[in-house]
């Protein structure tokens, strides 16, 4: 955080007792004073869940009032920085009234339009519009007609003798992230815009001439409220690129990338600094930025985990009025699940639906081609949104999963634009989330992603064409059989992907329709488990990166592909040059790993440091490519041979060695306190842990770097992998061992 923080005072939670109710001290804040301008965002709440909105929205509303409290009623400020009113069942439900109800409520002063506020329609949004009790500002959301903004551009706001002026800027992939027919005329012309172009100049010209127009009018500040993000997949639109290219915006609010941005420092188009701040996702964080009646701005975020006090007129309301008439319907159990279905990797703790496959995504792509009796279904990572856990399935989670409301539809395509549909899909994965990356059913095909992807696309980002070089899809088997280019065959998905070309997919807008919208998307989830798994999803989806499917090559190895748990660790400590393949193409990861290939890898993490004498082993080659390596774990303590004075270099390293040789480079490092002593392993073997390496096996397992293996084990005599090896390296790159651990 850039500012200072301190804890609301005792006697303000006195103040406030009877209109709040506090459980403990408030959280801390960014540091405010009387006569101070505060503004509060947030961004991508997606409706928050049925289970969290009425205490999210309850402790934003006790926040305000707190901040009101210090700096004076009024001097505070609320706004939104998109995606609001979309992403849940409450919203899905009301087509985003019900939210945009409880924005008036808690008296929002302005928000600006993200991507997902128009994905109910325009005549949905302008609907919303008309019901906000607070205005809507988008200095880029163009009417093609006028060329001018369909909204403001800034809104001016005066404190005292000090005016603010906030300009709102929507994110140009807006155009593919909601439906791009949501923007065209009935015969596909373009009537509205986002200032977008492959260079990103369009919008930086845009918000600077919306910037020099509120300095004009006298704004003494101005305060960016964008909808951009900082991914590189949005690029040349993020937050920190508009900034880059313009000047005069003081500070600027962020969404859209779901980032927790906390104050930080960006340098504009002359060099002068900028705070930018982002709150993250569903409210985690509120997001504020503090002009000080000396001039200084400052800004950060505060965790709504840590607020708590609540507003109890804003939760009552909520609750009994938005809540409840929707909890018996949302609380009905539809099915059952023997397994958690996800939509994240469990071994990176990342998203993985929208690069990878996902059990969650297959189960989704199978509902559509089964129901509809389609050769291939798939349908688009982004619209596959929450995790589903074993047990119940109520329609809340079915709702929670399937949000957006489209509807299933059946085309006939050939085989070579689904290739070309397939080639997209992946054009962006690993390197970046890609809100169309297609989950499959019916296909199976193989990804070489360190291939650059030869898709191009148009300033919209739409898929244009294939070009020259080399294609990342590969064997692609459609029912087990080769994909045949000329043929026809059936594709069961969304409106949103096959009609509307959401996600930048225009590929199919003119294909013969055989089923056009017959059941909404959570109801073909719900009938999929009901009917064709007879009620409960079972063990065929019990692996949480799918059935392998898609088979995604990500660094040079053969054998090592995305879905593997250790592909991230193999990849990350081969980028760095900590371990090789035993070829350039074979990395053999389940392969033994031997003594002398742990010494050369912490050797290369101390970067091959020069050896002047090398190690008393009698069986240590000189001119060997581990002979240095070993001599300098020898040096350093690291390594010990046997009694006869050998090393034995190649032979295989058990798990317990391999904690030992960990340890002891570690405690090389200064990490480990000189009183360490280890709590109790609770392992069912730990009794057949050496007295020698106990110490090293409780460090390590403490320290998260070697963990157990299945059913509470640690397995101490098994032969370590290579892969487990590159996953430890990994691991001890990547752990703060500052401060050291208690003893």
């Amino acid at each position: 955080m850039s500012t200072k923080k301190r804890v609301l005072s005792l006697f303000f939670a006195v103040v406030l007792a009877f209109s709040l109710v506090s459980v403990a001290a408030h959280a801390t804040a960014p540091e405010v004073q009387s006569g101070d301008i505060v503004v509060l965002s947030t961004n991508d709440v997606h409706c928050a869940t049925i289970t969290t909105i009425a205490d999210l929205y309850a402790k934003l509303a006790a926040y305000r009032t707190a901040q009101e409290a210090i700096a004076g009623k009024g001097n505070v400020t609320l706004v939104d920085a998109g995606d609001a009113v979309q992403g849940d069942n409450i919203g899905t439900m009301t087509n985003g009234e019900a939210i945009t109800d409880i924005m008036n409520h808690v008296g929002y002063d302005l928000a600006v339009p993200g991507n997902h506020e128009f994905d109910y329609g325009m005549d949905g949004f302008m609907n919303l519009v008309s019901l906000a009790q607070f205005p809507y500002i988008s200095c880029n959301f163009m009417d093609l007609k006028t060329d001018a903004p369909v909204f403001d551009g800034y809104q001016m706001m005066t404190y005292g003798d000090v005016k603010v002026a906030y300009v709102g800027i929507t994110t140009p992939e807006a155009i593919t992230k909601s439906a791009p027919v949501y923007f065209q005329d009935k015969d596909g012309n373009w009537i509205y815009g986002f200032c977008q172009d492959a260079t990103g100049q369009a919008l930086y010209d845009q918000v600077q001439a919306t910037v020099d127009a509120a300095r004009a009018d006298g704004a003494n500040y101005v305060i960016g409220v964008g909808h951009l993000g900082v991914d590189s997949a949005s690029s040349p639109w993020t937050s920190k690129e508009v900034i880059a290219n313009t000047t005069g915006i003081d500070a600027m609010f962020d969404g859209h990338s779901h980032t927790v941005i906390d104050g930080e420092t960006v340098q504009n188009k002359d060099g002068e600094d900028v705070t930018l701040v982002q709150g993250g996702y569903k409210m985690a964080n509120i997001s504020e930025i503090v002009i000080h009646s000396d001039g200084s701005i400052s800004g950060g975020v505060v965790p709504t985990a840590g607020l708590t006090d609540v507003d109890t007129g804003v939760q009552t309301y909520i609750n009994d009025e938005i809540v409840a008439p929707f909890k018996n319907q949302l609380n009905t159990v539809v099915a059952h699940s023997d397994v958690n279905l996800t939509v994240m990797n469990p071994y990176t703790g990342s998203r993985a639906v929208r690069m990878q496959e996902t059990n969650l995504g297959d189960l989704c792509a199978d509902a559509y081609r089964n129901i509809l009796g389609a050769d291939i279904g798939w349908v688009n990572g982004g619209g596959v949104r929450a995790d589903i856990k074993a047990g119940d399935i109520t329609y809340a989670n079915i709702i929670s999963v399937h949000p957006f409301g489209n509807m299933a539809c059946m085309i006939e395509a050939t085989g070579q634009q689904i290739l070309d549909a397939l080639e997209f899909s992946v054009s962006q994965t690993p390197a970046a989330e890609f809100g169309g990356f297609l989950q499959v059913s019916g296909l199976q095909f193989n990804v070489d992603a360190t291939i650059p992807s030869p898709v191009v696309t148009d300033a919209n980002k739409m898929f244009v064409k294939v070009g020259d070089g080399d294609r990342r899809v590969s064997d692609v088997l459609v029912d087990g059989k080769p994909i045949d280019p000329a043929k026809t065959y059936t594709v069961a998905s969304i409106d949103y992907e096959l009609f509307m070309g959401g996600d930048g997919y225009p590929i199919f807008q003119h294909n013969t329709v055989l089923k056009d919208r017959v059941m909404v998307d959570s109801q073909v989830l719900i009938t999929y488990i009901t009917k064709n798994l007879g009620g409960n999803v079972g063990q065929a989806y019990a692996n949480p990166l799918g059935q392998g499917r898609i088979n995604i090559k990500h660094t040079q190895f053969d054998d090592v592909l995305l879905a593997d748990w250790f592909a991230a660790p193999v990849k990350y400590a081969a980028d760095n040059g900590i371990i090789k393949g035993v070829s350039d193409t074979t990395f053999d990861p389940q392969g033994s790993l031997n003594r002398a290939m742990v010494a050369t890898m912490l050797y290369r993490m101390e970067d091959s440091p020069e050896v002047t004498a090398p190690a008393a082993f009698s069986d240590v080659v000189a001119g060997s490519w581990y002979a240095d390596a070993v001599a300098w774990a020898a040096a350093n303590g690291i390594v010990k041979g046997y009694e006869d004075g050998t090393f034995h270099p190649l032979a295989a390293i058990s798990r317990q060695e391999m904690a030992t040789m960990i340890f002891r480079y570690i405690d090389l490092k200064g990490h480990v306190p000189a009183d360490y002593a280890p709590g109790d392993l609770t392992y069912t073997d730990a009794g057949s842990i050496a007295s020698w390496a106990a110490n090293a096996v409780a460090f390590c397992t403490e320290n998260k770097i070697l963990n157990g293996m299945g059913n509470n084990t640690f397995a101490p005599a098994d032969t370590s992998t290579r892969a487990q090896g590159a996953t430890v390296m990994q691991r001890l790159m990547t752990t703060d061992f500052s401060p050291a651990p208690a003893a």
